[in-house]
């Protein structure tokens, strides 16, 4: 009898031990839920191998935490098409993806629209996008958080993100036309990326005597001779002014937005991003009649975590790394003033807060992240929040590094520069109806700081949340 109950208490015990580890194994093979998850199953179950044609398919999202953020549903999914996209990141084992929704949709809270990018999980383009926010820029692609089952097949942790392109709830500026010969609109509506690979939709210039400056024109993206003329002709311009040699009477200014230029290069400075004046570097251009090139939007953001000893595009990277323009830009005394201007607004009254926003937007993702390290067999075994803790702390070194290297121009020493020591007495917003408040609207804000001196100072601030 105690040998028939010592074995039948072996065998139970085996047996919790297996359903045990079923149900460890079962809860590392698919989504934890604690994010939205989106699924996708393309037509047949295609596999999703090219970056030009796009598989037709269909979606639906499922956000356990908010419901109300839920499209559509297994029974009723909703219609997108998907292909791939990226260069380098296309060749991982990871793939990122393009989707086309078959209608608008505000997806996530986000704004409503057809066009979406699946990026790779990476803390420095949250990080970095939200940086972009708060520096003004005069449109940054929001992010949000997901997990994604392609086919049935648990792909892991990806960035939804929208899309740079010109639309009323993304760039909202005036798109010019493809083919367009009207040379009094030519001039208008554009928006392009100085690149670091060939494209077919891309002209070329000389830059200077090492290397060749590409644009890849996104909107239009079909050019008559008479567009790509002008394009030509209005890089070569610009590049010329930029490499001027007369740093004092600089006519770069008349065509280019030295303000925006300016908080790009903190953005990308902050970030110790060594392709944001090598590639994925957007300009725009609207419709008026002293319209500047403007920096922008923000893309392909990346943090180098490394002990910061110089600018960014002076320091070395592991691959051939062209610094276009900004070179010629910081021997400049106007836009380096530009710089010192807009990082005063920024320093140091704005880093707590954008720590924090890093902190609560990030950490959400820990579960997944675990899932996400199961799924790509991730060989290091750091946490997301040793990941996160190791971002802030090479962000906040880049941040007193570069304020304690402010750009002062060529032809201007330490001394010349009165550099702005005033205190902060009161920030307030107005919204576009002329209200008042301490905080944000929601949407279009002019963001206006007092300072003890009593003088003030006036920038763009567009909130999402």
């Amino acid at each position: 009898m105690n040998s028939l109950f010592t074995h039948n208490q072996h065998w139970v015990s085996r047996l919790a031990c297996v359903l045990v580890m079923l149900l460890t194994l079962s809860s590392l093979k698919g989504q934890t839920g604690t994010l939205p998850v989106m699924h996708i199953e393309t037509q047949n179950h295609q596999p999703v191998t090219s970056k030009i044609v796009y598989i037709p398919g269909t979606y639906y999202i499922v956000d356990s935490q908010n419901p109300d953020m839920n499209v559509g549903s297994a029974q009723s999914p909703m219609p997108l098409e998907i292909r791939g996209r990226g260069h380098s990141s296309w060749k991982g084992k990871k793939k990122p993806y393009k989707i086309k929704l078959g209608e608008k949709k505000p997806l996530l809270g986000m704004n409503k629209n057809k066009h979406w990018a699946l990026l790779k999980f990476y803390e420095p383009t949250v990080a970095g996008m939200q940086l972009g926010t708060i520096m003004g820029m005069d449109w940054t692609p929001s992010t949000q958080p997901l997990e994604v089952v392609l086919n049935g097949n648990y792909l892991g942790l990806y960035l939804l993100t929208e899309t740079n392109r010109i639309d009323k709830n993304r760039l909202d500026i005036y798109e010019q036309p493809n083919w367009n010969e009207d040379e009094n609109t030519i001039p208008y509506g554009w928006l392009v990326e100085v690149d670091n690979y060939i494209e077919n939709n891309q002209i070329s210039i000389r830059e200077n005597n090492k290397w060749s400056l590409r644009v890849t024109y996104h909107s239009p993206d079909s050019l008559s001779s008479a567009q790509k003329d002008w394009l030509v002709g209005a890089f070569s311009a610009m590049n010329t002014a930029i490499y001027d040699e007369d740093k004092t009477h600089s006519t770069w200014e008349q065509m280019i937005d030295v303000d925006a230029m300016a908080r790009y290069f903190i953005i990308q400075e902050v970030l110790d991003n060594s392709d944001g004046f090598h590639g994925s570097f957007y300009l725009h251009k609207d419709r008026a009649d002293d319209a500047q090139w403007v920096a922008g939007p923000l893309w392909d953001l990346s943090c180098n975590q490394r002990v910061k000893t110089d600018y960014t595009f002076k320091m070395k990277t592991s691959y051939v790394f062209t610094p276009h323009w900004i070179g010629e830009l910081i021997k400049d005394e106007d836009f380096c003033r530009a710089v010192r201007d807009a990082w005063h607004e920024f320093y140091p009254h704005q880093v707590q807060p954008w720590m924090d926003y890093i902190d609560q937007h990030l950490m959400l993702c820990d579960q997944a992240f675990e899932q996400e390290k199961i799924r790509w067999e991730y060989t290091s075994p750091e946490t997301l929040n040793e990941r996160v803790d190791n971002l802030k702390s090479a962000l906040l070194a880049n941040i007193e590094w570069f304020n304690d290297h402010l750009p002062i121009g060529q032809n201007s020493s330490v001394d010349d520069i009165n550099f702005d020591n005033r205190q902060i007495v009161k920030v307030e917003y107005i919204n576009l109806a002329g209200m008042r408040s301490t905080r944000p609207w929601r949407g279009v804000n002019i963001k206006v700081t007092t300072y003890t001196d009593g003088t003030t100072s006036t920038t763009k601030a567009i909130i999402r949340e």
